[in-house]
């Protein structure tokens, strides 16, 4: 890994062999480079072939604006792609709903644009040719359900391509419209593609990472990451029918999504150039005859992972909210979290009253492991006592050790099922109130104003410390002296590192806490007012 960073760094790059790629005969191999398309061939496979040259400096288009009443858009009429997407329900920080979120942009610290346009022998608008406007301002108004902004190109050959962008009222999906009008005199033959091309992510790092990068899916895998890194190592070529590629971040994707969910799609991968990672699909070849008029459609979801509306517009895109390989936990744990939250209109009361129906559920395997430590506890001293009679021989002290717990009908691992039974439903809710985006900048009460950030007063993070320190006085001390240093450490290690959470999650894991902290309260003075013995 050290030679490979330093290769990266320092090392001589190898040039390139890959180059324009020129037809063998009438049969040219396939070539799908990140740069701009000049010409399109058709492989025996029928798959297009890219002929591609080095990328090109070209002067910047003009800027088309639109707004919807979710969306703030930028659209250059070079190419017709999106050059700045802003989510107008989500404001960039807490308390300033004046400055929406960036969701896409073409800036010197982030490159994320969508580009698209037409592939064929005949003359075809890629995403470098320009468009021509008949306004460069669009707005959804009052009482208008939808929004076209058309553009338009004109070949020498006699074909006219207009290519419209759809809107419409509360929804992230932009549907595309190409049409294409053939004067020429030949039939016209192609397809559209459109792609997604971004630059390398930032280098920070923090305590609480989700995933950045691009998902594929398929009929045979619904969620298939691919990382920035396993673009660099390999180029995807794949044909899929029902598929959908995307580009994830926390909280938002951005989604290339097939408006024909029957017909096979192609799905491409490039090797960054400059830092610039692409994902791409290319629809099915389309026919237009001579003097008539052809359609190709195309899907672009930019906004939040919001589930309900996942769901509804292509098949397994609500697993881009990615909850690990727990999901078919926290999916009903965030439906459950919904259904409080509909009735308290307050996330922070619904975390709570969702640990407290967790606690109440496993209640029963957490109250056999607090007797079980209960107990353990309670014969502490004869085991202090055996340890220090038999310190220099510790086999004689496993036996003595073993004695008692036989006679006592102790299972001195009885304390450790019952929770590892709880593990996976707790980390299950720790990736929904990580992922959720209504979880961002939700607020609870007081200084709790953004569940998804740190709690700008570490009040959370010292109430959980303490609470940890409680639970440790209520169980069982470790006998090794130099483990009970190291767990006498824990609380303070936990202080810290809880300070850099979203508030969201020490939320549940203080209430978690207290709850725990109840619950063998409760039954460890049971236990010792009832004198039930060991054997009982």
């Amino acid at each position: 890994m050290l030679w490979q960073a330093w290769e990266k760094d320092y090392g001589t790059p190898t040039p390139s062999s890959e180059t324009t790629t020129q037809p063998v005969g009438d049969k040219p191999n396939i070539q799908a480079e990140g740069l701009p398309v000049v010409q399109t061939q058709e492989s025996k496979s029928g798959k297009p072939v890219l002929s591609v040259q080095a990328e090109k400096t070209l002067e910047p288009g003009k800027v088309v604006t639109v707004k919807t009443d979710v969306l703030l858009l930028e659209i250059n009429t070079r190419g017709g792609g999106i050059e700045k997407a802003a989510l107008l329900n989500y404001p960039e920080q807490a308390g300033h709903p004046e400055k929406p979120f960036i969701l896409m942009e073409n800036t010197p610290e982030l490159l994320y644009i969508t580009q698209g346009g037409l592939l064929s022998k005949q003359a075809a608008p890629t995403h470098e040719d320009i468009y021509t406007v008949s306004e460069y301002n669009y707005a959804l108004e009052e009482g208008q359900d939808t929004l076209q902004v058309s553009l338009v190109w004109t070949s020498n050959d006699n074909i006219k391509v207009s290519k419209t962008l759809e809107f419409t009222r509360g929804s992230y999906l932009v549907k595309i419209h190409y049409l294409i009008e053939n004067e020429s005199g030949e039939v016209w033959q192609g397809r559209s593609y459109h792609q997604i091309k971004r630059s390398a992510p930032g280098n920070g790092r923090r305590l609480v990472n989700t995933y950045t990068g691009a998902v594929i899916s398929s009929p045979e895998e619904r969620y298939e990451k691919i990382d920035f890194g396993d673009m660099e190592d390999q180029k995807l070529d794949r044909q899929i029918t029902n598929g959908w590629f995307a580009m994830l971040q926390h909280y938002f994707v951005v989604a290339l999504l097939p408006a024909d969910k029957e017909q096979p799609y192609i799905y491409q991968t490039t090797k960054p150039v400059n830092d610039r990672y692409i994902i791409r699909t290319i629809t099915p070849a389309h026919l237009v005859e001579p003097g008539a008029k052809g359609e190709i459609e195309e899907q672009i979801y930019l906004g939040p992972k919001i589930l309900e509306n996942l769901e509804k517009i292509a098949d397994g895109l609500e697993l881009t909210e990615d909850y690990g390989v727990l999901w078919f936990i926290a999916k009903p744990l965030f439906k459950v979290l919904t259904w409080l939250h509909d009735m308290t209109n307050n996330w922070g009361w619904s975390i709570i009253l969702v640990t407290i129906i967790l606690k109440l559920i496993f209640f029963p395997l957490s109250a056999a492991g607090y007797k079980s430590m209960a107990n353990m506890r309670r014969v502490q001293p004869r085991m202090l006592a055996i340890k220090e009679r038999h310190k220099d021989d510790k086999s004689k002290l496993n036996q003595a050790m073993m004695q008692i717990y036989k006679e006592e009908k102790i299972n001195p691992l009885g304390g450790c099922f019952p929770i590892l039974v709880q593990i996976p439903v707790f980390i299950a809710l720790y990736w929904v109130l990580l992922g959720s985006v209504e979880m961002r900048q939700a607020s609870f009460a007081l200084w709790l104003q953004d569940l998804s950030s740190p709690d700008p007063y570490y009040v959370l993070p010292l109430l959980m410390g303490a609470t940890m320190f409680i639970q440790q006085k209520l169980n069982p001390a470790p006998m090794d002296p130099v483990q009970e240093k190291v767990m006498s450490v824990l609380p303070i290690a936990f202080t810290i590192f809880f300070a850099f959470f979203p508030s969201g999650l020490v939320l549940y894991w203080v209430v978690n806490n207290i709850l725990s902290i109840a619950q063998q309260w409760h039954i460890t003075r049971s236990l010792e007012r009832a004198g039930i013995s060991s054997k009982s």
